[in-house]
């Protein structure tokens, strides 16, 4: 009877035993799938990335999410796919990015007017909405363009007619977005009117100032330098501190006794829940892509500077631009 016993007690403890083995496994199990759907930074990436680019195709945004989406496939070893998502200054896009899965395969590449969407009232989102995985790209030659035969030569031609004659001066823009506020700053230090047009982003406003539609397009020079070679175009200088090494013939507004200083930024954001191994893999990519000479090189041609911060750093950066757009627009 007491073997009998003794041998029920140690079938008992077997089965015991071998649950809690299997318990142990299935937990696991379930930990490794949880991981690897909720990204796992050691094989990140394994899949192509999505970049959103909320703008058309053919400005500026595009043509520089393009060419560091072809360096950004070396460093990280798989696709970049660049989705344009237009819509509402680019809320749409950004909106995208936000509801995507946090698992770092879908990217946010965006500049200033992510910040004037929240300031000018059409969205709650902005630069501190994202995960920055940092700022890869600065722009000085944001400039107003006329027509190669308009009758302004220089910028104060144009300040000087325009206070002679309030609210003739037909100006194209996107409402709310980077370049209505430079417009809005103009206005206000200058005493002017002008006739601000609502024509879409920076490939329509190049269309709008091709097509005789309206007579100055604040755009960036880089992304217009072939029709200024050709003569179809003519810049009335850039809303740079100071003269830039790339562009050293044109004049800024400063010198030509406008204050109106405005560097556009390019960046890279994700939904706030990617895990913070994730989105450090694809900043440093970033940053080697900033670092390479031939990457370099090519984006001098739109006249730009690559310019690498990481992710601290582009918050502080981004946050004292907000702080400068405010008290522009309460002005």
């Amino acid at each position: 009877m007491k073997k009998s016993f003794k041998g029920m007690l140690m079938f008992l403890m077997l089965i015991l035993v071998a649950g809690i083995f299997a318990g142990c496994s299935q937990s696991t199990t379930n930990e490794g799938e949880s991981s690897q759907e909720n990204g796992n930074s050691s094989d990140y990436p394994s899949k192509p990335i999505t970049v959103v680019v909320p703008a058309g195709a053919g400005g500026d945004t595009d043509a520089n999410a393009r060419l560091l989406g072809k360096y950004l496939e070396k460093e990280l070893g798989q696709p970049v796919v660049i989705s344009n998502v237009t819509g509402a200054g680019g809320t749409v896009g950004a909106k995208e990015v936000l509801d995507a899965d946090p698992d770092g395969y879908t990217a946010l590449f965006f500049h200033n007017s992510l910040l004037l969407n929240r300031i000018m009232g059409l969205t709650q989102d902005s630069y501190d909405s994202f995960k920055l995985a940092g700022i890869a790209v600065l722009d000085q030659g944001n400039t107003f363009m006329v027509s190669g035969d308009s009758k302004f030569e220089n910028l104060q031609d144009m300040v000087e007619y325009a206070r002679e004659n309030p609210g003739e001066v037909s100006i194209a823009t996107e409402v709310g977005g980077f370049t209505h506020l430079q417009l809005l700053a103009l206005q206000k230090d200058q005493g002017i009117e002008l006739n601000i047009v609502d024509v879409g982003g920076a490939a329509e406003k190049v269309t709008a100032l091709l097509g005789g539609h309206v007579d100055i397009v604040p755009t960036s020079l880089g992304l217009v330098k072939d029709y200024v070679e050709s003569g179809d175009m003519r810049t009335l200088g850039i809303m740079a501190t100071d003269r830039v090494d790339l562009m050293p013939d044109v004049p800024t507004f400063v010198e030509q006794g406008v204050n109106s200083e405005f560097e556009k930024f390019f960046f890279f954001g994700f939904n706030p829940d990617t895990p913070d191994e994730i989105v450090d893999a694809f900043s440093k990519a970033v940053e080697n892509v900033v670092n390479d000479e031939e990457y370099v090189k090519e984006a001098e041609k739109f006249l730009v500077t690559p310019t690498y911060m990481n992710s601290e750093e582009a918050f502080d950066y981004m946050k004292k631009t907000e702080e400068k757009y405010i008290e522009i627009n309460k002005e």
